[in-house]
């Protein structure tokens, strides 16, 4: 995966979305933001549950997002290739096309 094009097309299509002004989606992208600050749970429990949860709702975009993120909190890849074990148990065979995504981009970016 390139990891550049990735960035500049969240980017351009975020900035899309929040151009359009629209209250609703301005509210739950602030709470989806929200939800990943450090709380009771540390920053990168909640990258591994982000990563498990869109793992088994099958969300390459989302995947690429807490992928990348779970490696910048610091997690190594053996736990995060432990959390994807728990996405295949929960989300079943279809979800093994979606883990080799998570894992190529998580050895790219722990090789660089």
């Amino acid at each position: 995966m390139d990891l550049h094009q990735f960035h500049e097309d969240r980017s351009r299509r975020m900035d899309l979305l929040t151009d359009a002004e629209h209250l609703g989606i301005k509210r739950f992208l602030a709470l989806d933001a929200g939800a990943f600050r450090e709380g009771a749970l540390d920053k990168p429990t909640k990258e591994l549950l982000g990563l498990v949860a869109s793992t088994v709702l099958r969300c390459n975009e989302c995947i690429t997002f807490h992928a990348e993120n779970c490696v910048e909190a610091g997690l190594s890849p053996a736990e995060i290739l432990d959390a994807l074990n728990i996405a295949m148990v929960v989300g079943g065979s279809i979800t093994i096309p979606h883990i080799r995504e998570a894992w190529e981009i998580v050895v790219q970016l722990t090789e660089e």
